[in-house]
């Protein structure tokens, strides 16, 4: 029986049905690109813009000075402080975030202790700002309740050497308490995608716990391990609020930096200057998520 063919289709209909198919599509992303314009591309526009322009009582127009200013050695200084309170607190954060991420992948995956510290770190992680200095102030501050209870019992000053908590030593340990829960919330999917069978193949070939971390394990995460705490340092880098409400006196780091420039009464016309630095502060973070980035691409070839 001879059947007759079908005609191929006229150009122009296949396209046309694959834009209506894929208009759905399109139309889901609308939002995340309109939230990607207003508070990523136009913010940083504006930042980009304004660091080489002048100020409207020196006639406007292009200049470099507010650049020249970056390399003043007070803003030297506050980066410097930034990038080192952001780097001890992501390295403090990253190991014990990993092994805390660790224990709760070893627990049962549908278990009431897996869920209790996941949830837990989801809170956590975003715990911060004046809450959190109210809380670390409350209880190792000046007249912290565990400060003052080590003095009179225990005879114990642990601002003996110095008032360290407004420090970077202090810094740290206040960035380190929402920068671990980030982590396991970050770290935990990897350790998930550590099959089983590797270890009990390693194990049957007489490999040790050791080697099989050295070798197998530890080479697997390490990409996973080193993306997320470059990520953890990034959102050290660029926290605010926290430092803001801890430290009463002088801008440390890059954030307040730039409070001081928009908000200071002494110097007037710093607008631009500021956002200078938040412009080098674009810079770093946008270095840290391209590494970031492409470390995530090596460990997607083996989670997928």
């Amino acid at each position: 029986m001879l059947t007759r063919p079908t005609p191929p289709p006229a150009p122009g209909v296949g396209a046309g049905r694959w834009r209506l198919r894929s208009l759905p599509t399109l139309l889901g992303v609308v939002p995340f690109g309109a939230y990607v314009v207003i508070f990523l591309i136009i913010p940083t526009l504006v930042v980009a813009i304004g660091a080489f322009a002048a100020n409207p009582e020196d006639g406007g127009g292009f200049t470099l000075e507010n650049i020249k200013a970056l390399g003043e050695s007070q803003v030297l200084d506050a980066f410097v402080f930034s990038i080192s309170l952001s780097l001890a607190s992501a390295v403090m954060g990253a190991v014990l975030g990993a092994l805390l991420a660790y224990a709760v992948a070893t627990a049962k995956p549908d278990g009431l202790l897996r869920r209790i510290v996941t949830s837990a770190c989801a809170v956590l992680a975003q715990f911060g700002g004046v809450t959190l200095a109210f809380a670390f102030y409350a209880t190792i501050g000046l007249t912290g309740f565990v400060t003052l209870y080590l003095q009179n019992h225990f005879d114990v000053d642990i601002f003996a050497g110095g008032v360290w908590l407004f420090e970077l030593p202090g810094l740290t340990l206040v960035y380190t308490y929402f920068q671990i829960p980030l982590m396991v919330i970050v770290f935990l999917p990897a350790l998930d995608g550590i099959r089983p069978q590797w270890r009990e193949a390693a194990e049957s070939l007489g490999g040790s716990t050791w080697q099989y971390w050295r070798l197998v394990g530890g080479p697997l995460l390490a990409p996973s391990f080193l993306g997320s705490t470059l990520l953890l340092f990034a959102n050290a880098f660029s926290a605010y609020a926290t430092a803001a409400a801890l430290v009463s006196q002088g801008s440390p780091i890059v954030p307040l930096q730039i409070r001081t420039a928009l908000t200071s009464e002494v110097l007037l016309g710093q607008e631009n200057v500021g956002k200078a630095l938040a412009l080098g502060m674009v810079v770093v973070v946008a270095v840290v998520m391209w590494l970031y980035a492409l470390l995530q691409r090596r460990t997607s070839r083996w989670l997928g």
